[in-house]
């Protein structure tokens, strides 16, 4: 069919007056046999010329069928088009259009079409640039106006409203330092130690941020003896060691660690078994921005009897916004969506705020090693049922990323230069999800990395959880063939840009909207 057009308009544009048309589309009334060919030109045309491509249309049609043509000049300008980019980004690409206004486009007319910028704030431009979204823009125009078209995106600086940034200022409670909190050791038993008996330990929650020498004490969890072979450079011999991979909690938090004993030490390490109460001493060792415990010495030892980790006292939630600004959401194409009377009351009378991040890897938990770094943080936040609001932001990486994360989101080691290290976007986001439930879609994952890194910088994230996978496995129960993110968006026909923050969040929003509208309750 393609074919055809191309050979058809081929034919076509060998006149003068349509050199540079543009079939709209082709209409049948069966009843009369006529076939009515739309075709829009830039150029005038004559009488002749529109009566040898009536001819050219009955040639392209079968025995039967007599040929009809409308030809409409049409020469867009500036504004028009400006319009129409604006309106078909609303209708066809919803997440992006969160992120676009009007006048945010500019169109430069050309002598064969026009070249389009869109201007987006540094931080949101690949949701343009990695979802092709110019390149469709530009086969829509193309489409109905004559010409070719070109867009590209510009990185602007996002304005504040001058009275909020006058008031950002950092204030002595956002300034309170990270307590680091402690217990004393008892039952010391020396392994591989001084004979002195150590006197205190750290709570593993708050270790990454101690400098220096210090200690741990809690119960093993799991413990493996590895062996493995170096290479002596001296003798050139190869020599076989052995090292211990080894999992400890102390209640607060757990931590995995790798000991390399001595020889005088490594048949007692060997008797330690899991369940066992041991005191781990050493320093924190920073690598690709991220800090993990190397042990130096392991020796017996246990907190006190009925020992109860104290409660860290968190910062307060920020009075001001200092990186990530929230902006006003509105979906175009949900129109009268939001205005179902049928909304539960639990819906409407609860803030929620839907969140989904990025990030380099899977291990959200420090007891399975070094943990993996939040790359990029989207969020919605839902007020009587409606999405109001927006949240969304890169997150500097000190390590390159993979080819595997680079192809999964489109995020590249480019886009996080100059964003916001990681806990100065949390304490945006504590400020953005202050009062709200927590929701995302299998929402463990993600919540562990925020609890996590937001415990680090005194940010303690403690709201009440929603999780929309579970939810859809009660509501849509046989009814789906899996409930991963994009089933439950195709059940409910919304579409999205798949693996990148802000797309899920908000689609899991939508998602959440119509599951507890099913449900009837939360």
């Amino acid at each position: 069919m393609a074919n055809r057009t191309a050979q058809f308009l081929e034919k076509i544009r060998e006149m003068d007056g349509l050199k540079n048309a543009v079939l709209l589309n082709i209409s049948v009334d069966k009843k009369e046999s006529i076939a009515e060919f739309f075709l829009i030109t830039d150029k005038t045309y004559a009488a002749e010329e529109e009566e040898k491509a009536r001819r050219i249309c009955g040639e392209f049609l079968p025995d039967g069928i007599s040929a009809r043509i409308r030809i409409v000049k049409r020469v867009p300008d500036a504004a028009l088009l400006k319009t129409r980019i604006y309106e078909y980004v609303k209708k066809s690409f919803p997440a992006a259009s969160a992120f676009l206004e009007e006048d945010s486009i500019e169109v430069e007319m050309l002598s064969s079409g026009a070249q389009f910028y869109v201007d987006i704030a540094s931080g949101d431009q690949t949701l343009f640039s990695s979802s092709n979204i110019l390149d469709e823009i530009s086969k829509y125009l193309s489409s109905i106006f004559c010409g070719s078209f070109y867009g590209n995106v510009r990185i602007v600086e996002k304005v504040r409203d001058e009275s909020v940034l006058n008031e950002v200022v950092e204030t002595e409670e956002e300034n309170i330092p990270l307590e680091i909190r402690s217990f004393p050791i008892c039952d010391y038993e020396k392994i591989d130690g001084v004979d002195a008996p150590l006197k205190s330990a750290v709570y593993m929650a708050d270790c990454h941020n101690v400098d220096g020498t210090f200690s741990l004490c809690g119960t093993v969890t799991y413990i493996e003896e590895i062996s493995y072979t170096r290479h002596n450079e001296k003798t050139g011999e190869d020599v076989q060691k052995t090292r211990f991979s080894i999992s400890v909690n102390d209640g607060t938090m757990g931590i995995r660690t790798t000991y390399f004993p001595k020889k005088a030490t490594v048949d007692k390490v060997r008797e330690i078994k899991s369940g066992d109460k041991i005191v781990l001493t050493g320093t924190n060792e920073e690598f690709n921005g991220s800090k993990s415990f190397k042990v130096a010495k392991i020796n017996f030892g246990s907190p006190p009897e009925g020992f109860e980790p104290e409660q860290r006292k968190g910062k307060p939630v920020p009075k001001f916004y200092h990186d990530v600004f929230p902006e006003a959401y509105v979906d175009y194409t949900q129109a009268g969506f939001f205005d179902n009377l049928d909304k539960p009351d639990d819906l409407k009378k609860h803030t929620f705020v839907v969140f989904d991040l990025e990030t380099t890897g899977l291990n959200n938990n420090p007891a399975m090693g070094r943990m993996d770094k939040i790359i990029e943080l989207g969020a919605v936040k839902i007020v009587g049922g409606e999405i109001t609001e927006k949240f969304s932001s890169f997150i500097a990486c000190p390590q390159k990323l993979s080819q595997e994360i680079i192809n999964l989101t489109g995020i590249c080691d480019a886009d996080l230069v100059g964003a916001p290290t990681v806990d100065k976007v949390l304490a945006d986001f504590y400020k953005f999800a202050d009062g709200a439930y927590l929701v995302g879609h299998n929402v463990m994952f993600d919540y562990r990395f925020v609890h996590y890194y937001g415990e680090q910088n005194g940010y303690m994230f403690d709201h009440k959880l929603f999780d929309t996978l579970a939810i859809a496995q009660e509501v849509l129960r046989g009814l789906l063939p899996n409930y991963k993110l994009n089933s439950v968006a195709d059940h409910y026909g919304f579409t999205f840009n798949h693996h990148r923050a802000f797309d899920d969040a908000c689609v899991t929003a939508k998602c959440f909207i119509e599951l507890i509208k099913a449900k009837g309750r939360l």
